[in-house]
């Protein structure tokens, strides 16, 4: 999807949450049960834009009916690199409905599981304020 990814790689994220829609489901490469809902999944993803280091697409991926997309990612978080893909399904509308993330290796997985982990509070707080 162009728009999520011109809006993430500008680091417009008003941008990104206008293209989620009320009732988006959030799946974390971390956590085991999915966050539904836009407040919550655009704060996740402003927690996100506060850990990753030198985060850049590589490569987008697009379904035939041109509702499903996969975008691959490189970044660093606390000095560990990691890859992953953002796989996005658009409603009827235009707007993401799914979110799903997942990233590799491990030891990536583990750096982000634990630089949100620390995010929590604050994202909590975000997810409320919206």
């Amino acid at each position: 999807m162009r728009a999520f990814r011109e809006a993430v790689e500008a680091g417009d994220l008003d941008a990104v949450e206008a293209l989620l829609a009320d009732d988006v489901v959030f799946t974390s490469p971390v956590v085991f049960k999915p966050y539904p809902g836009k407040a919550i999944t655009a704060a996740i993803l402003r927690g996100v834009s506060r850990v990753f280091e030198d985060f850049r697409y590589v490569r987008e991926l697009t379904g035939p009916d041109g509702r499903d997309h996969a975008l691959v990612f490189t970044a660093r978080v606390d000095g560990r690199e990691l890859t992953g893909c953002d796989f996005l399904h658009v409603d009827e509308e235009g707007l993401i409905d799914e979110l799903m993330v997942m990233v590799r290796p491990l030891s990536g997985a583990q750096a982000l599981a634990a630089a949100m982990g620390a995010q929590f509070d604050r994202i909590a707080a975000e997810a409320q304020a919206s």
